[in-house]
């Protein structure tokens, strides 16, 4: 049985014609991404202006599929790990990740409650980061107020908690 990848009896390309198709693709690729650079470049300066609109949502998306992308490790651990010590350990992480949105979303709603448009809270070991929206920043009630909330719900010192006004 004869395989036949070309036709026979056809000439091949010569060597001159594929360097020339050669140097043509990379010459096109080089364009490519200069134009990818310039068009991006021109793109971040409008998008600036929207920069506090879009915040929210990337923050809130990025905090989820990261949460999302742990609990999957460990869900992957305890599937197909024989080691019982490893097991209970994702375990035991796993549920630390879920009283850790839980406590974020409670933070989250009570912040909210207070009059604000929208609020992310993230916390890593005794650090807790929250995100306020706010059209004219806030005065130093509204940050004793969100401070009061984060650390009697929380129990975290007030020294470890920080809080953004987003604009």
């Amino acid at each position: 049985m004869k395989i036949l990848f070309f036709k026979e009896g056809k000439k091949m390309l010569s060597k001159g014609k594929k360097i020339f198709i050669l140097v043509s693709m990379v010459v096109l690729l080089v364009v490519t991404g200069y134009l990818n650079v310039a068009l991006n470049k021109n793109d971040n300066e409008e998008q600036t202006t929207t920069t506090s609109a879009n915040f929210f949502t990337t923050c809130r998306a990025d905090k989820i599929s990261s949460r999302n992308y742990q609990i999957e490790i460990y869900d992957s651990i305890i599937k197909t790990s024989k080691d019982q010590e490893e097991i209970k350990k994702a375990t035991e992480k796993k549920a630390e990740i879920a009283a850790k949105i839980e406590s974020e979303m409670v933070l989250e709603g009570l912040i909210a409650a207070t009059g604000y448009e929208d609020v992310i809270v993230t916390s890593t070991d005794n650090v807790m980061n929250v995100f306020v929206k706010t059209a004219s920043g806030l005065t130093g009630d509204e940050v004793a107020k969100i401070l009061s909330i984060i650390t009697n719900q929380a129990k975290v010192l007030a020294t470890n908690v920080k809080i953004t006004s987003i604009g």
